[in-house]
């Protein structure tokens, strides 16, 4: 088991493969898991920086793809539970329709919000469009703010775990 891991941590390590290892981080953190994607994102571009617009068009593809993932749950889930019930729609969600998957891009509350525009069955494709846009512009606007950022500051953070 330490062999596969050894591994798999080799075969992800940035930048030989960095653009794969967005891929599939940020694809996961689009799933119902919690975990970040923005780390990698930022730390392949400030390993690469040239390659902003690929690192953040990769990322964006992913998380997208997870939050289609959500989507489909979300229908799945509707025709398992919810079948010849009345449930109980987010009117909110129901006035804004598609346009609301703009706020997927929210910690904590974007990737439920997926599964639920796939419960209440939304428009698939403009709801893909909505959250694509507010995904890309997470990563453009959060990687680009963290590049600002002195290397110094990130030194100083990282000391205690330097061991020096």
């Amino acid at each position: 088991m330490d062999a596969l891991a050894r591994m798999l941590v080799d075969w992800f390590s940035l930048p030989e493969n960095g653009l794969s290892t967005i891929f599939v981080v940020a694809f996961v953190s689009a799933t119902l898991l919690p975990m970040g994607s923005e780390p990698v994102v930022f730390g392949f571009v400030k390993l690469e920086p040239e390659r902003f617009w690929a690192a953040v068009a990769v990322a964006t593809a992913g998380n997208t793809l997870g939050g289609m993932v959500d989507y489909w749950l979300g229908v799945g889930a509707h025709e398992a539970v919810a079948r010849g019930k009345q449930t109980v729609h987010l009117k909110w969600l129901q006035r804004l329709g598609p346009r609301a998957l703009f706020f997927a891009w929210l910690p904590v509350f974007g990737d439920p919000l997926c599964a639920v525009a796939g419960w209440l069955r939304l428009p698939f494709w403009p709801s893909v469009g909505w959250m694509a846009l507010g995904k890309f512009l997470r990563y453009t606007t959060m990687t680009a703010a963290l590049m600002w950022v002195p290397d110094a500051w990130w030194q100083m953070l990282m000391r205690p775990f330097s061991g020096g």
